[in-house]
């Protein structure tokens, strides 16, 4: 009899860890972490830097804003990287997919220039919603906690995407 009290004990209790576990990791990638304030410091300096330059404009696979194609242009990531010590991207909107043109984030020891966000991720999700996303992603293989924030022009046409970033693991 105490046996089978026991069976059924345990396996509720199995449940509940699992569902913890699975929950609480959800919950961590949205929770402030220590950089989620660098974050947010570095992505408003890097939207007003961005903003001072013009308007954002999409063109094929090219990202202005005003006349200064951001391909290629990598002053303002690679200054983010100096004063805060972040990864920093600018994306642009080519289709459905948003492919880097501007970047801080290394792929082999190379800028990872031509690589896309991830299609099935959660950040695509909240982007083409319009919405920022704030949390713990995969990129390139590494866990990072992050900023995207959309690329929106005067009127409110995706144009790109703003990211932020921190390594989580060395």
């Amino acid at each position: 009899m105490i046996k089978n009290s026991l069976k059924h004990c345990v396996r509720p209790m199995v449940i509940l860890f699992v569902l913890f576990q699975v929950l609480g990791g959800a919950f961590t990638t949205k929770a402030e972490t220590e950089y989620s304030a660098k974050i947010k410091e570095a992505m408003t300096l890097m939207k007003d830097m961005a903003a001072k330059l013009g308007e954002p404009r999409a063109d094929g696979i090219s990202l202005y804003f005003g006349t200064t194609k951001m391909n290629g242009n990598y002053e303002i990531v690679d200054s983010l990287k100096d004063q805060f010590g972040c990864t920093a991207t600018f994306f642009v909107k080519k289709g459905d997919a948003f492919i880097r043109i501007s970047t801080n984030v290394l792929k082999e020891g190379n800028r990872a220039v031509g690589t896309k966000l991830d299609p099935n991720g959660p950040v695509i999700v909240a982007i083409q919603k319009g919405e920022v996303f704030y949390g713990v992603v995969d990129i390139l293989g590494s866990q990072y906690d992050t900023g995207y924030e959309p690329i929106n022009n005067a009127a409110g046409e995706l144009q790109g995407v703003y990211y932020i970033g921190y390594p989580l693991a060395k």
